[in-house]
């Protein structure tokens, strides 16, 4: 049951890095792609995660695709280089110049053969395939556009196989470039029919969570890529570990998207506590299922109590007793803040493992002993797609800056279809609100 990693663009090869070096400190998988003594033999992540060569050594099922060099040579040369076979790390000379028709048309095209190429063959290498795990940035132009023309490939080549995004969407006040909302909703259109089931880490949210949370006075992309790889280790432990429910890509979609539209799951997680001030970040589990479904551990600016509930799935991680984990679920509930449809059982589904989350190297986070990663499908969602088109609108009105993306073959009709599709969204948010 392999799961393919597919990081593209500067911050799906960012994330990317933290995510691997933390997936290999907790099967205890060395720089060089060896097994430390304390690993577990039969660790399911030896075969969904990695594979062995032909030496013995343990390589990441992964491929890293970017137009500009740097990122990728970063790969080639940093501290897990060895985990990563070269065949896999693709790069080009130029960039997408933060524009979604370079990624998707221009550069796109000059490049995603080699891409598909690449994950054909580490397809090949897998005994029974779930899918693909898809990270990239829905603002930039590469992790935009690039990875819309791919997500129409792996439908086209790989129908059957699931295809999970890890998305980073653009916040209001920090931002990399001024077209960032034309990207994100033309590739949300571009996206949409082909994604299963999409995690989305605001940038925004995760600072102000490094800010209040870990008192860190001006995080930078280093420290945000961290807390979303360690949120990110929460939501794959399911598939990388063995627990009380044996999890697969699928049941992302199945337990947690009702209305294929409607697949943006809200990730929530805790406890956040900082390193500097708490050697430990213990919480009761109570406290810690409590803080899932508070609005300062959304990794989206969102406001989770003023949405309703169509599913919910809570990871249990480390010290956790599974009669307080039921007893606490039991609470939830009950509690008449937390509301669910009526017209869908009121079920949180619940995994749990013994082990105890690791924390990376130069984490800001305490060491914890015990951590909850909530994912729930909520029209609380809705404002934030609202926001974006908002702020789509106010460039669009004005035709700013659509002569660039005209230039390189994305015409006037593709963005009227592109916010019409996401109004559209906003309206499935809304009609299944009012679904009685």
């Amino acid at each position: 049951r392999e799961v393919i990693s597919v990081h593209i663009g500067q911050a799906g090869i960012e994330i990317g890095k933290e995510c691997w070096e933390l997936y290999c400190l907790e099967h205890a998988i060395n720089v060089d792609g060896s097994v430390s003594d304390t690993a577990t033999a039969d660790d399911p992540a030896f075969g969904r995660f990695f594979y062995k060569n032909e030496s013995g050594r343990f390589i990441a099922r992964a491929c890293f695709s970017d137009f500009e060099p740097t990122c990728i040579d970063g790969v080639k040369t940093g501290k897990y280089k060895s985990l990563f076979d070269p065949q896999y790390l693709h790069a080009s000379k130029e960039d997408s110049g933060n524009n979604f028709a370079r990624g998707y048309l221009t550069m796109g095209n000059k490049n995603i053969n080699q891409t598909v190429a690449g994950l054909f063959k580490l397809a090949e290498a897998c005994d029974s395939l779930q899918g693909f795990m898809i990270y990239h940035s829905l603002g930039g132009g590469t992790g935009s556009g690039f990875t819309s023309v791919l997500m129409e490939r792996l439908t086209a080549h790989f129908g059957n196989k699931s295809k999970c995004e890890i998305a980073i969407f653009p916040g209001d006040k920090i931002s990399a470039a001024t077209v960032e909302p034309y990207n994100a909703v033309l590739a949300t259109h571009g996206t949409l029919t082909h994604s299963e089931c999409s995690f989305l880490f605001d940038n925004e949210a995760v600072f102000d969570i490094c800010t209040n949370k870990l008192g860190i006075e001006r995080p930078g992309y280093p420290q945000i890529n961290k807390v979303v790889a360690q949120v990110m280790s929460s939501i794959t432990a399911s598939l990388r570990f063995e627990g009380s429910l044996n999890a697969n890509l699928t049941d992302f979609r199945t337990n947690l998207v009702p209305n294929p539209r409607l697949r943006f799951p809200l990730v929530n997680f805790a406890p956040f506590a900082s390193a500097q001030t708490t050697p430990s970040g213990q919480m009761s589990v109570t406290d810690m299922t409590n803080a899932c479904f508070d609005t300062s551990n959304a990794m989206v600016k969102c406001n989770p109590l003023q949405g309703k509930y169509m599913a919910c799935c809570m990871t249990y991680r480390g010290n956790a007793k599974q009669s307080d984990i039921n007893a606490v679920i039991e609470t939830v509930k009950q509690n008449q803040n937390i509301q669910f449809f009526d017209w869908i059982p009121k079920d949180i589904q619940v995994w749990s493992n013994h082990r105890k989350p690791t924390m990376l190297p130069e984490s800001d986070m305490a060491k914890l002993v015990t951590s909850v990663c909530a994912l729930s499908n909520t029209t609380a969602m809705a404002p934030v797609w609202t926001k974006l088109r908002k702020r789509f609108d106010m460039m669009y009105s004005r035709r700013a800056f659509i002569h660039w993306y005209k230039s390189e073959g994305v015409l006037q009709d593709q963005f009227d279809s592109a916010r019409e599709d996401l109004v559209t969204l906003e309206k499935d948010y809304e009609n299944v609100s009012s679904a009685v």
